[in-house]
């Protein structure tokens, strides 16, 4: 397959995804969806609908192959230098008061969401049962980083561990995995009707997700992004993805594997930065210039990520 042809088989992957971000943008423009249907289709797809889409992947998934303990560390290891990393950079280069904001925004990736649906993409069931066993490390690093970083900088504010670890312990995405790997290693499987009603239901997770993403984009606040938002986004984007993907595959990850890390590092900020920002009293201003620039830059530098990797041969 030639450059040409290569470039557009890429494409083919991420075009489809960003499409349903742009078409959420336009509905929301139109008036044809409001904020009342965004904040209603987002809770059905956290509380309900991305749950069944990860409990479904993996019962079907052969745990032999997708179970890879030696990519879970990895994923750990990685965001947590990448996390160090970025608050190092903040150290040197951001004021006092913007700093905890700045490490979110730049190591906490929209992984549930856009990391998934590019690996549902590219790799199919492999790429969503993958992508679920690396939310439950994603849910646990991310959470806990993002209120030590904030906390640290929000005066009054402190970590509390106890509400962390009951709302990580009640998360419906970590529920759907922890109810999946037995059932899976045991290879229980349900009626047919059930897998059937199940997957109608989990097929509206990726498509309503990413419309909701879309119809929260302010173009105002990318076209008043400062320097600071440009700095953490180009981090989140590029300066980061790159230096984990060197790292993986140094360490031997390729083909798929190192596809789907490649996904989720890559992956622009995710909304939940902007929530938890503004419950810790942070700069949600600037939070929410982060994601948007963030998921703006993504639908560029997404495919010319995975065009590269694909040239060099790595996935």
């Amino acid at each position: 397959m030639g450059l040409y042809e290569l470039f557009f088989a890429t494409l083919e992957i991420t075009l489809p995804v960003f499409a349903m971000v742009f078409i959420g943008l336009g509905l929301k423009r139109l008036g044809w969806i409001d904020q009342a249907f965004i904040s209603t289709a987002s809770s059905l797809v956290f509380k309900a609908t991305m749950p069944t889409l990860i409990f479904l992947s993996i019962i079907r998934a052969d745990l032999d192959t997708t179970l890879n303990p030696a990519m879970l560390a990895f994923f750990a290891l990685a965001t947590l230098g990448s996390f160090l990393l970025s608050w190092g950079w903040a150290i040197l280069r951001v004021p006092y008061a913007d700093r905890g904001v700045y490490v979110q925004g730049a190591f906490r990736g929209n992984c549930g969401i856009v990391g998934l649906a590019l690996a549902a993409g590219m790799y199919g069931d492999y790429g969503l049962s993958a992508g679920g066993l690396l939310l439950g490390v994603v849910i646990l690093t991310y959470n806990a980083f993002s209120v030590i970083v904030l906390a640290t900088y929000q005066e009054g504010k402190s970590a509390d561990w106890r509400s962390i670890a009951s709302h990580i312990a009640r998360n419906p995405l970590i529920l759907a995995v922890v109810a999946a790997i037995p059932v899976a290693a045991l290879e229980l499987r349900l009626p047919g009707w059930a897998m059937t009603s199940g997957q109608y239901f989990a097929s509206l997770t990726l498509p309503l997700a990413l419309i909701c993403i879309g119809a929260t984009l302010s173009l105002g606040s990318i076209r008043a992004s400062g320097s600071l938002a440009m700095g953490a986004s180009l981090m989140k984007m590029i300066t980061l993805p790159v230096i984990a993907i060197l790292a993986a595959w140094l360490v031997g990850f390729e083909g798929r594997e190192l596809g789907v890390l490649f996904l989720f590092f890559a992956s622009p900020t995710a909304a939940a930065a902007f929530v938890m920002t503004k419950a810790m009293g942070g700069n949600a201003a600037l939070s929410a210039n982060i994601i948007a620039l963030t998921t703006l830059m993504a639908s560029v530098t997404i495919t010319l990520g995975v065009f590269a990797l694909k040239v060099i041969g790595w996935i």
